[in-house]
């Protein structure tokens, strides 16, 4: 895995340079000389983010059945007809 970092005018300048060296590892954009930007492959990005859940996956967990969820209720303020005057 190879790193490469650029300035934001680097990047800017060659878009394209920064993708290829994507393909080999981060790339980290500067600016003003502090790292500020990380540009990664798609693929490289879902690895470290991870499996994404959905709701029935959450809901399914082992546990699940603990978790107290008791949403406040909406007062009658809250549909109203508006004053257009």
């Amino acid at each position: 895995m190879t790193i490469t970092t650029l300035s934001s005018r680097e990047f800017n300048q060659d878009v394209s340079q920064a993708k290829r060296a994507a393909a080999s590892g981060p790339v980290f954009v500067t600016d003003r000389g502090r790292p500020a930007y990380v540009l990664l492959r798609y693929d490289a990005y879902q690895r470290l983010a991870g499996p994404s859940k959905s709701l029935l996956d959450v809901v399914a967990m082992p546990g699940a059945d603990d978790i107290v969820f008791d949403p406040p209720r909406l007062g009658a303020d809250v549909f109203r007809i508006p004053d257009l005057t």
